[in-house]
């Protein structure tokens, strides 16, 4: 089995966010994909069966479990398809649904990968899970979270709780126990929180804590971005078609640049565009 290791939604390879891409795995089982996956070590690695189709049946695995969609490790797989075979359009099939990637080159050479979401919805977040989670992560209801952006789980392959923080000071500190969240998320299927800021009303940060994942933070999170460009254009938080721009990964030393794009259009998915570099 042949493993590449890529950095997503960054042109740096100490930026970014790690994955691994198996793009033929073909005859793996799941408890091999789950031992190549915490080999890698990465919060996702994606393992790539072509089918007869032409389509790509594509798989998630954290180092602990499968997850059913991710983001940054479907730009890496298309930026590594792209280097062995040309640039163009896949359809993949994955554990949350259809999902397209189109990879091109920029002005500069650099390849460049876009990806359209599942259809996202959002949900409310029940009062009792909302107490609990701010209680974890030492966030004040009152003073901490931003009016404007009420909490919602929102969906774009993968559920993640948004969580918007009053102040760019806010989000920075980030501290919470990583035993109480990840039983939390595990009751509710979620798989990362969105904790962001918004700078501007095309620009955001963005952390994601992500336990389930044996990390405690992810750099950039693509599923996540996706969700919640979904998350802003159902609640009308955004005016639609919109292009944004998410920067994650800042506080921790790996910085990631997510851009997103949100149709006008209700029900149909969000794109997610970065780029990826082979380390």
């Amino acid at each position: 089995m042949e493993i590449s290791r890529y950095v997503a939604f960054s042109t740096d390879p100490d930026g970014g966010n790690p994955a691994g891409v198996v793009l033929d795995a073909r005859g793996a089982d799941d408890a091999t994909m789950l031992a190549v996956a915490a080999e890698v070590g990465y919060s996702e690695t994606a393992f790539v069966v072509e089918g007869d189709d032409g389509a790509l049946d594509v798989r998630y695995f954290s180092p602990l479990a499968e997850v059913p969609f991710c983001g940054h490790a479907t730009i890496a797989t298309a930026v590594a398809h792209a280097e062995r075979h040309g640039t163009g359009r896949l359809r993949l099939r994955t554990a949350a649904g259809p999902v397209t990637v189109t990879t091109d080159r920029s002005a500069d050479g650099t390849l460049v990968a876009t990806l359209v979401s599942v259809a996202p919805r959002t949900a409310p977040i029940e009062d009792a899970d909302l107490a609990e989670l701010l209680a974890i992560l030492g966030w004040s209801a009152a003073d901490d979270l931003d009016p404007a952006l009420p909490p919602r789980a929102a969906f774009a392959g993968a559920w993640h709780p948004v969580i918007a923080a009053a102040s760019r000071d806010r989000l920075a500190r980030l501290d919470y126990d990583m035993a109480a969240l990840t039983a939390l998320m595990a009751r509710r299927d979620w798989t990362t929180i969105d904790l962001v800021w918004r700078e501007s009303p095309t620009v955001f940060h963005a952390r994601n804590p992500f336990p389930p994942g044996g990390v405690v933070e992810d750099p950039a999170t693509g599923a996540a971005a996706a969700a919640f460009g979904g998350y802003l254009r159902e609640l009308g938080l955004v005016r639609a078609p919109a292009t944004l721009t998410v920067h994650q990964g800042v506080d921790m030393g790996r910085p990631s640049t997510i851009t997103v794009t949100v149709p006008a259009e209700p029900d149909t998915g969000i794109g997610v565009t970065g780029t990826a570099v082979r380390l």
